[in-house]
């Protein structure tokens, strides 16, 4: 690790997460490669039980807001996940993945809000298309119409689900980024 990086883990905060292809190629240009990358992200969900609360393929580059996972580190999730997506993409060739992420600590709900839209805005910046929607490589769908995708997106969207699954509609549930805690 770099000199005077610190990393704040088991804090109970969410992380705004992003790595980079190796040297920046554009390594995800392909529908086939970024669903290879969507289905390697829902495995790590489901297998270090963290919460994904959004994310974005973009063709040389990662960006994830994520919990800390209940089984296992951060660090641990993510090496999984490089390396699931680095096996299937080029096997044995030498490098996929740049080495390091970039972990920043969500500390509120204001850092949360600019963190997502940072990561739904991204494919509109860079002019790979004219509005989030169009970028089908992200969460954005869900948060917009409660679409499932590849990747569970733990929202309101999805809490709303459980509870009408479970049979039950219970009080408003309190997320990281809930609209509720603005009054």
């Amino acid at each position: 690790m770099p000199w005077g990086l610190t990393r704040f883990h088991h804090t109970g905060q969410g992380h705004f997460v992003t790595f980079c292809c190796y040297h920046r190629r554009r390594l995800f240009t392909t529908d086939a490669g970024c669903r290879i990358f969507e289905s390697a992200l829902e495995r790590v969900r489901r297998n270090y039980r963290l919460r994904v609360y959004g994310y974005v393929v973009m063709p040389e580059h990662v960006h994830l807001l994520l919990s800390e996972p209940q089984q296992g580190t951060l660090a641990d999730a993510l090496k999984s996940l490089k390396q699931g997506v680095s096996r299937r993409l080029i096997g044995d060739a030498e490098h996929f993945w740049q080495k390091r992420y970039y972990d920043f600590n969500i500390r509120n709900n204001e850092q949360f809000g600019e963190k997502l839209r940072y990561i739904h805005g991204n494919p509109v910046r860079r002019g790979l298309c004219e509005r989030p929607e169009d970028w089908q490589w992200s969460s954005f769908r869900h948060y917009a119409t409660g679409d499932e995708g590849r990747v569970q997106i733990e929202s309101e969207w999805t809490a709303r689900k459980r509870e009408r699954l479970a049979g039950r509609l219970c009080p408003a549930v309190e997320l990281p980024h809930s609209s509720q805690n603005r009054a």
